[in-house]
């Protein structure tokens, strides 16, 4: 997203994200911890974790923090911490002049709005992830998922996934029946298929 591009406010799509994200990371069990996710990187401990590094920086961005100096990982999995840091988010960024003010972030200088439809496309996506490997339902916020699917396809595009600095994978082709947040995974690079469960497909 670039500077002289303004996207649509993100914040109420970053509420009902984060609300999601909050009720999955509630419900995970330590017997989990260890299970893989569908982001080769990451167990569910540590996708946990980053989820949370991801609202800290959500967090700080309005404050005037770098977060490029910012951990990518927190230090551990923390759902009542995850919620905490989001409502203070919720807080920070409810200035509007926040959305069109310019800030330094990983992939450039973008406006405000360019950088919070940044952090809700990341929570969705590993959202997405945690909600597969653990389980649980991975289609809770639809509306949501088709707003991001959109700015997504607008501002990641697909030919720029050759890039070695876009931290993107080449876009998987949806499978039929595949619900916006997993058509959002799937933008991302996600090979989604072997982690929807057959009687739902």
């Amino acid at each position: 997203m670039n500077a002289q591009t303004t996207p649509p406010d993100p914040r109420p799509v970053f509420a009902a994200a984060t609300t999601w994200v909050t009720e999955l990371l509630s419900a995970v069990t330590a017997d989990q911890f260890a299970a893989p996710t569908p982001c080769d990187d990451f167990d569910v401990r540590t996708l946990g974790a980053h989820l949370l590094a991801t609202a800290q920086r959500a967090a700080a961005l309005p404050a005037g923090v770098d977060v490029r100096s910012m951990p990518f990982i927190a230090d551990r999995f923390d759902a009542q911490e995850y919620a905490a840091v989001v409502a203070r988010a919720l807080e920070l960024w409810s200035d509007d002049a926040t959305l069109t003010a310019p800030v330094q972030v990983p992939w450039g200088e973008v406006p405000g709005a360019g950088a919070l439809w940044g952090y809700v496309n990341e929570s969705l996506v590993h959202g997405w992830d945690l909600a597969v490997a653990t389980g649980q339902p991975s289609e809770a916020v639809p509306k949501a998922a088709a707003a991001t699917l959109a700015i997504a396809r607008q501002f990641i595009p697909a030919e720029i996934r050759e890039d070695p600095n876009v931290p993107f994978g080449v876009v998987v082709e949806p499978r039929a029946g595949a619900g916006p947040t997993e058509t959002l995974a799937n933008w991302s690079g996600r090979r989604s298929a072997a982690w929807i469960p057959a009687a739902t497909r």
